[in-house]
């Protein structure tokens, strides 16, 4: 058996449904559940009229690659949000679709790590799990590095040349689950070419870019850190991009992997051995997805509504995040574990201990002392969370 199981870690979820198992929420009171970080905004109509009239391809095996159709979208959209020249992604060897960025955070750890005994795989820490499983399964040693409280983001000024002279894939994650921070342009280019540098990859993480606050200003990716360097092919580098979050359809799994058309090559072929391509439907709709912007300003507005109204009612005691849908925070006392289940058990909220997100290495655990609030649901049910939790700031830990 693969070594590496023995070093994965319980998924967050799991600890949690372990941490609340003796505890029972107040019977007066629905549930609101911040702990997942799942949309729960209505799905577009376009999405689903798109997916029932392709049904006629479950007749067929979908390609690997994806139709010529859907990569084309993929990469306009590109274009157009990253404010690239046109024809900039080519849509037949930068853009590769994949079934859901989950699965292809994971896997492109696989494709790319070549097993060294000293191969690192960097990522920031707190960090979304995929990441930690996808170094381990393939036989290399996580490097975690810090986020920093006030940015929400990992120094990387301060990590030493020995520490990346090892690592081989950085996973970077903007705007960065769970804390929201985002990495601006200048930090990405010295991000880009620190992978020049030491010889890694960078993969970017960057499925909840579409969700901030301000729609002048939409944060900048890693594509468009490539280009202001002038490196027009995106050697080293890749976007990973989801419409779980931006078009609120987790359950279609559809995202796409787009950059270095030497990796995407590479990625493709492990693709076809791995057997994950898209269901013709599934492709025609998010193409038709990535073609639309007005359901994702919408949601995106929703999304505004909801923060500004918890930010309100916790009355400074969190940060506004510079981008996502999540809170990272700060509990009474630091005890994060004692804290959510407290607030399960007198308030009936259900949120996510920051120190299950995160790693102690060489020092404390970067998560301890946070919670992760995922403001998905409706507007009525987030705005009675943040009062019963606005209520509870100061109540004693007595659960």
């Amino acid at each position: 058996m693969n070594p590496g199981f023995d070093a994965l870690q319980p998924y967050p979820f799991e600890r949690l449904r372990a941490l609340l198992a003796d505890s029972t929420p107040p019977a007066g009171l629905p549930l609101v559940d911040l702990s997942i970080g799942e949309p729960r905004h209505a799905p577009p109509a376009l999405i689903r009229e798109t997916l029932i009239a392709h049904l006629d391809g479950l007749g067929r095996y979908p390609k690997t690659a994806g139709s010529d159709a859907l990569r084309a979208a993929i990469a306009d959209w590109l274009v157009r949000r990253h404010g690239l020249p046109a024809g900039a992604v080519d849509p037949a060897r930068q853009v590769l679709p994949v079934s859901g960025t989950r699965e292809a955070l994971f896997a492109i750890a696989q494709c790319l790590v070549d097993r060294a005994p000293a191969a690192r795989v960097a990522m920031p820490n707190p960090f979304y799990q995929i990441y930690e499983g996808a170094a381990v399964l393939a036989g290399a040693t996580p490097l975690y590095l810090p986020c920093q409280p006030a940015s929400g983001q990992p120094d990387f000024d301060a990590v030493p040349a020995s520490a990346w002279r090892d690592v081989q894939l950085l996973y970077v994650c903007s705007p960065h689950n769970p804390t929201g921070g985002v990495l601006d342009l200048e930090q990405l280019k010295r991000l880009v070419e620190l992978a020049h540098r030491h010889d890694f990859v960078i993969a970017a993480d960057e499925c909840y870019s579409e969700i901030y606050p301000d729609d002048l200003a939409p944060p900048p990716g890693i594509l468009a850190a490539c280009r202001a360097l002038g490196l027009d092919d995106f050697t080293r580098c890749l976007a990973f991009q989801s419409l779980s979050k931006r078009s609120s359809v987790p359950g279609l799994r559809s995202g796409f992997v787009a950059g270095d058309a030497a990796l995407i090559g590479r990625f493709l072929r492990y693709r076809t051995y791995h057997g994950c391509a898209l269901p013709e439907h599934v492709q025609a709709a998010s193409a038709a997805a990535w073609s639309d912007e007005q359901h994702v300003h919408d949601s995106r507005a929703l999304y505004r509504h909801k923060m500004n109204v918890a930010v309100d009612t916790l009355a400074g005691r969190v940060a506004r995040p510079d981008g996502g849908f999540c809170l990272w925070l700060p509990v009474p006392g630091g005890d994060d574990l004692a804290f959510a289940r407290h607030l399960y058990a007198d308030a009936g909220l259900r949120v996510l201990p920051g120190s299950y997100l995160a790693r102690a290495q060489d020092g404390p655990n970067p998560g301890a002392g946070h919670v992760r609030l995922a403001l998905v649901a409706e507007p009525a049910a987030c705005a009675e969370a943040m009062t019963r939790l606005a209520q509870r700031l100061n109540a004693p830990l007595d659960r």
